[in-house]
């Protein structure tokens, strides 16, 4: 009896072991043939809505007013346009940025321009320079919090009042040591102003603009390289950067601002903030890396090695950082339109998957062209304004659209695998928010491409489907703006686990889960 008794359940377990071995073996069969994705005639992706990477704040706007004249008195510039704007025309921007069926933006960048104060210890007049952009803001915010939403703000010190440098004047190189403290209360106060007068909810405060960018000025420091296109700056050595941090706390402390934190201000790009010497200066202080709110940098990308604005993609400082704080979120605060096509969408990704940040608000959205002295370097945008008070749409809003609506502040980015170089995945999982798990491709390339997505760690089957395309382009290589505008493909199906896209060239589609 023992015998037939082990006989049996040796029997039995050998027939579950066998099934084991045919399940695994058939997963690993199927695992190949999605790798070969339909008999290599598709590029084999995936979409691991289940392996969340870190938590997603949102994409951005900033409106940009106030950037390079060195005499507001005679020269008022308002480079944003709204001025030269009526109040429908505002209202359908704003609506187009901030409305349930616009971008849905959840960050905001505010500069912080020089014009504030005459002198330290001076009167502050926080309303001359900004009222544009205050307005931009105040009825983004508005729209946003009607379709049940908020916005999370940070105001950037684009560039300090004379006063506060060695040379006493717009655009000076050097700190003079005896204004550091003024200079950090002209910060606080515009603080106070936006959270107390204007009720907007700035929660972090950043140092500098490309402070770290010692070349724009000759060896003597002797004159700002005015006319040469270049915005508001101070150089800012990582030393200064931890000072301040410290500094900026503990005033911010004392004045009841203990909910808005303060970062490390804005390289160039995370190239220059990983290897110029501001990521190893915080992690060497542990006094400053604790008192860090955000990091921040621009997110301009420049992969060749071209000339001296080279400067990749890459996570080495904040993974250092991390190291200590890995809770610690990483902000770009600035980046390029590029072209507005679909490689500005690729660089999105760069930023999100190998910069490894947890927001993105792109260079100034809306651009009046003849404000900017010697041309504008980043010349895309959402909105051109003309100087006869019309505006226009241009390709970068729908391009950006596709990114924006996607990642909603409070889901996680998602893993993706792709095997083209010329197709990205950019996913991000609901996480437990409000939204749906959506992820996006990008197909950069010259060609149509077929591509099948194995698409895991989701409920949804369907996903509806929305793309835009680059179009025609002119002699000069331009988008001529013919392309598809986020147009509605319907639903697209998940059979079999596998989600099969023909992505065209020079398209960007995204898919949300709907059911």
């Amino acid at each position: 009896m023992k015998s037939f008794e082990y006989n049996a359940l040796t029997t039995k377990s050998s027939w579950l072991i066998s099934c084991a071995i045919c399940f695994i073996m058939a997963m690993m069969n199927h695992a190949f043939l999605l790798a070969q994705a339909l008999d290599f005639k598709a590029v084999h992706a995936e979409v691991h809505f289940d392996k969340k990477l870190r938590p997603w704040d949102g994409f951005g706007f900033n409106y940009v007013e106030t950037a390079q004249t060195m005499d507001y008195d005679k020269d008022p510039q308002e480079y944003g346009g709204f001025s030269l704007l009526n109040e429908k025309q505002k209202q359908e921007i704003i609506e187009m940025i901030f409305g349930e069926d616009g971008l849905k933006v959840g960050l905001v960048k505010m500069f912080y321009d020089p014009w504030h104060q005459k002198e330290p210890g001076g009167k502050f007049d926080h309303e001359r320079s900004t009222a544009h952009m205050r307005y931009f803001v105040r009825e983004g915010l508005k729209k946003t919090r009607t379709r049940g939403a908020n916005l999370e703000i940070i105001t950037t010190l684009y560039g300090p009042p004379a006063w506060a440098t060695q040379q006493k004047f717009i655009r000076g190189r050097d700190i003079d040591p005896a204004m550091k403290e003024p200079l950090a209360d002209y910060m606080v106060s515009w603080i106070k102003f936006l959270r107390e007068k204007e009720g907007f909810p700035v929660k972090y405060i950043s140092l500098h603009n490309e402070g770290e960018d010692w070349e724009r000025w000759p060896t003597d420091g002797s004159h700002g390289n005015i006319g040469t296109g270049h915005d508001y700056n101070m150089f800012w050595s990582p030393q200064l950067v931890n000072e301040f941090i410290l500094l900026m706390r503990d005033k911010m402390d004392k004045q009841g601002l203990g909910m808005v934190g303060v970062t490390n201000g804005e390289p160039t790009n995370w190239f220059r903030f990983s290897s110029w010497g501001y990521a190893d200066a915080l992690y060497d202080h542990e006094e400053v890396l604790e008192k860090l709110g955000l990091l921040t940098s621009h997110g301009f990308y420049v992969g060749a090695y071209n000339n001296r604005w080279f400067g990749p993609h890459t996570s080495e400082g904040v993974d250092m950082l991390r190291e200590k704080r890995p809770l610690l979120k990483a902000w770009v605060t600035s980046t390029s339109w590029s072209a507005m096509d679909t490689k500005f969408a690729k660089e999105m990704h760069g930023n999100i998957y190998t910069s490894k940040v947890n927001g993105i608000i792109p260079w100034a959205g809306i651009q009046r062209p003849p404000l900017w002295v010697g041309g504008d370097p980043n010349p895309g945008s959402a909105f051109t304004i003309h100087e006869n008070g019309t505006y226009t749409v241009r390709p970068g809003y729908y391009m950006y659209k596709q990114l924006s609506r996607a990642g909603q502040p409070g889901m996680a980015v998602a893993r993706t695998i792709s095997m083209d170089s010329q197709i990205a995945l950019i996913a991000f999982a609901s996480d437990n928010s409000e939204h749906k798990d959506a992820f996006i491709i990008i197909n950069w390339s010259n060609d149509n491409k077929k591509v099948a997505v194995s698409v895991h760690g989701t409920g949804h089957t369907k996903f509806d489907t929305f793309i835009s395309t680059e179009g025609d382009r002119d002699p000069q290589g331009k988008l001529t703006g013919n392309g598809d505008k986020y147009k509605a493909l319907g639903k697209t199906e998940v059979k079999d686990n596998v989600l099969i896209f023909d992505a065209p060239k020079g398209s960007v589609t995204t898919f949300f889960g709907t059911n």
